[in-house]
């Protein structure tokens, strides 16, 4: 349609120019996704570090004895201490704050600027950490940490949404938890070989969490701000030679342009805030997305299972070391799934991930309940068949989530909202996802000491219940343009009854 609206493809979406790959594109792609580093790095250290004996020494010398702060002999509740899990819980707390803080603010400063801040806050944040004397002052150093994450966590996964071209957009959103992987994979080994430096070993570990946010800082300072964000601040033509550099020379851009330009005009129609629009009965869908998706997440088990997999491992009877490369190992196998899932889920769609997915992931909680329900008792440890057997089904576990719903989690929630409720949609998504990494990573240990193997059982009653979730009610996004995602929701079996067709601009018929 000359003039404004795009062109319609074979599916009735939105066709534009441009769907090839450009450097411009593929390097500020990945330069905003290493905000992801700053993620995966410290879910990886802060496990490693916990089991390190100079660090329990200085911060948590009780632990030593081997025992629970109530004397137990068990062997599920040896580490179970709620001032070990505030270490690791704290940066969750605060990086839900972080979050909504980031969701009031980016639309008046941009995702590019949440970006560099979160980056600096993080960077801050590992210096304290290194330096620390006493508990008070590592807490503040998670705080900075915990702050930094939510900043980057609410603006990247939609810059990137913003800034892909439809067709490759799955695979760039999914640079994210990529980075993350790598992240976690770096921060087990560098704890396997902090290990063995003592008395000041830790603070290596902690410290070196600088050089990834050092890159998210550099890189969210060389990259320019998406042309959704520039619209949405008046910059109309810096946000269309943004368009034009990311798209490449010669691309014509009117029609994305054009849309871009009528979503953010349907925003300034309303008044009201983002986080009131999105609870709209038309914005239903994305208000039912932006709680479920995080609340699914948590309850697959992964989370706890980063974060404690050296304490887990050692739970299980493997020595120090042997428990940090087992998560180390845990490493490799998020790798492998990330990368898989960002090949297959711009091909075969984002629905047969969750399906494969889930299905994986239940086998593996199951099989995992089944062999360490009648070998790991109290005051017995777990031989070294059955504990080498639970290591492989627990890497089975990690790649099958990291196909599916560690990758689709920043996937999904980064590219359904409409522009009026993107920030609002984001932030709430990442604000709760880290407000339940603070209640998991608190109670985690608790709960390990209280449900013993029953703990695998619970969490693979809820794979059932997401993957039928994900199945019937998030919609196919392969290949659909970002300001026409609504089409897709208009035409679902259950949300058409909430969005409506013509609200998106350009139609199918």
């Amino acid at each position: 349609m000359p003039g404004g609206g795009s062109l319609l493809n074979g599916r009735g979406m939105p066709d534009y120019g441009g769907g090839a790959l450009t450097a411009p594109v593929v390097v500020t792609c990945l330069m905003a996704a290493s905000g992801g580093l700053i993620f995966g790095y410290d879910i990886g250290i802060s496990g490693g570090v916990s089991e390190m004996e100079s660090f329990l020494k200085k911060f948590f010398p009780g632990l030593l004895k081997g025992t629970s702060p109530h004397g137990s002999k068990d062997v599920y509740c040896v580490y179970n201490s709620q001032a070990l899990t505030a270490f690791t819980s704290s940066l969750y707390a605060f990086g839900m704050v972080g979050t909504l803080v980031a969701s009031r603010v980016t639309r008046r400063v941009g995702r590019q600027a949440i970006m560099l801040l979160g980056g600096s806050m993080f960077l801050v944040g590992a210096l304290v950490n290194a330096a620390a004397a006493n508990l008070a002052m590592l807490i503040v150093g998670r705080t900075l940490l915990g702050l930094g994450l939510g900043f980057s966590g609410q603006a990247t996964p939609v810059y990137l949404a913003e800034m892909s071209p439809p067709r490759w957009r799955g695979r760039f959103i999914t640079a994210f938890p990529l980075f993350m992987s790598v992240g976690y994979l770096v921060a087990n080994l560098v704890n396997y070989g902090t290990a063995r430096i003592p008395v000041w070993g830790w603070r290596l570990s902690l410290g070196l969490a600088a050089v990834p946010a050092a890159v998210m800082v550099a890189g969210a300072a060389l990259i320019t701000d998406s042309p959704s964000s520039l619209v949405l601040r008046g910059k109309n033509d810096l946000a269309r030679a943004a368009l034009q550099r990311v798209r490449g020379k010669g691309v014509d851009v009117d029609a994305e342009f054009s849309d871009i330009l009528a979503a953010v005009e349907h925003d300034r129609r309303n008044e009201e805030g983002a986080f009131w629009r999105i609870l709209r009965r038309e914005n239903r869908p994305y208000l039912v997305m932006a709680v479920a998706f995080p609340v699914f997440l948590n309850l697959t088990g992964v989370t706890v299972t980063a974060f404690f997999s050296p304490i887990l491992f050692r739970t299980i009877g493997f020595g120090s070391d042997a428990a940090l490369m087992g998560a180390v190992i845990l490493g490799l196998m998020n790798i492998g799934g990330v990368v898989a899932s960002g090949f297959a889920m711009d091909r075969y769609g984002r629905k047969l991930l969750f399906m494969i997915g889930g299905a994986l992931m239940f086998t593996c909680q199951v099989a995992m309940a089944s062999i360490v329900g009648p070998h790991l008792g109290n005051g017995s440890k777990m031989s070294k068949g059955y504990a080498m057997a639970v290591l492989v089904l627990t890497c089975g576990f990690s790649a099958s989530f990291s196909w599916s719903w560690g990758a689709l989690y920043w996937t999904i929630p980064g590219e359904i909202y409409p522009v009026e409720v993107r920030s609002a949609g984001q932030g709430t998504a990442v604000a709760l996802n880290l407000g339940l990494n603070f209640v998991q990573a608190q109670c985690f240990l608790a709960m390990l000491c209280c449900f013993k193997y029953g703990i695998f059982i619970f969490y693979a009653c809820w794979l059932v219940v997401m993957t039928a979730f994900a199945m019937a009610f998030v919609p196919e996004t392969k290949g659909v343009p970002l300001d026409s995602m609504g089409h897709v929701f208009a035409r679902h079996w259950y949300w058409g009854r909430f969005v409506k067709d013509h609200k998106f601009g350009n139609e199918s018929t």
